[in-house]
């Protein structure tokens, strides 16, 4: 048995995996908000639920929207701030009295699709989230790819490649450059590209609904997406060369971008010639937390 656990912004989720992949039990419960102790406190007290009702003690693995310091060991670059710095690793083990892995979020996305979902038996993986923003995790022959800095897969805070002039800087991000991809592709930023188009904010949902009443702009904004995320991905490509690159987070629920993505690649990958596949994930919002768990089987 193995324990993963998702640490996101607003709850903790837990779920039990079995050699098999298959789940034994999930909990959730709400995040503490700006509490580090108190999430530390609620994970054991999730870890020792579970194994209560289960009747096992459990390897447990931990996703982060954040990275480990390759040098300290610690939290950085976490949207929820008050896990930055901190030794979470260090400190969820002395709470349960077990070693534990920890990995981004992202990764363990990457992680769970590689192990028993749409990249079963591949052996290099790249994940992309396009959620609220984006980001990406590589698997290689099983194993997480957190690099020497910890910042593999940190594909959205790359400048948008081949962009005009006129595009020049590009919106502003959060990381405090301009014109990083993740402005272009994520949800978010589908909607500054019909707002720019429109001068309307609207939903992702909306856009994808007027598109298909035949909309022209809604339908413009549609080929943009695919435009960026098309190049974003041919960069990826000529860099890394997958065996298959998997869609997760909101927009991967756009059917029509793969049979689309997977025409467009050839025409901008170097050589003209492209067999890495664009695939939807298989595990939807539970691959994160899968991941987690399936981070023990991915370190043998």
């Amino acid at each position: 048995m193995r324990i993963g656990i998702d640490l996101g912004g607003t709850k903790v989720e837990l779920i039990v995996l079995d050699d098999n992949g298959d789940e034994q039990l999930r909990l959730r419960q709400p995040t503490p908000a700006g509490d580090y102790a108190g999430t530390v406190t609620l994970i054991a007290a999730m870890v020792q639920q579970a194994e209560q009702q289960l009747g096992f003690q459990g390897r447990i693995g931990i996703g982060i929207p954040g990275v480990l310091s390759s040098q300290t060991g610690k939290v950085k670059n976490a949207n929820s701030q008050c896990l930055n710095g901190q030794d979470l690793r260090a400190e969820v083990a002395a709470a349960t009295g077990r070693a534990v892995r920890v990995a981004n979020d992202a990764n363990c996305f990457a992680v769970s699709e590689a192990s028993d979902g749409a990249a079963q038996g591949k052996a290099v993986v790249f994940a992309a989230i396009l959620g609220t923003g984006c980001g990406a995790g590589i698997v290689v022959n099983g194993q997480p790819l957190a690099g020497n800095n910890g910042l593999a897969g940190e594909w959205g805070h790359n400048p948008m490649p081949w962009q005009d002039k006129a595009d020049y800087p590009g919106p502003a991000c959060f990381c405090g450059r301009h014109g990083c991809i993740e402005q272009y592709v994520s949800g978010s930023g589908y909607q500054r590209l019909y707002q720019t188009l429109a001068g309307a904010r609207i939903s992702a949902e909306q856009i994808e609904q007027r598109a298909a009443a035949g909309e022209a702009l809604a339908q413009q904004a549609q080929q943009q997406l695919l435009h960026h995320l098309a190049d974003s991905l041919a960069h990826v490509i000529n860099v890394l060369d997958p065996d298959v690159i998997v869609l997760g987070g909101g927009l991967s629920n756009l059917t029509w971008l793969y049979p689309a993505l997977n025409s467009e690649l050839p025409k901008r990958v170097l050589g003209r010639e492209c067999v890495t596949k664009v695939v939807r994930n298989q595990h939807g919002d539970s691959s994160g937390v899968r991941g987690a768990a399936w981070l023990w089987q991915a370190g043998q």
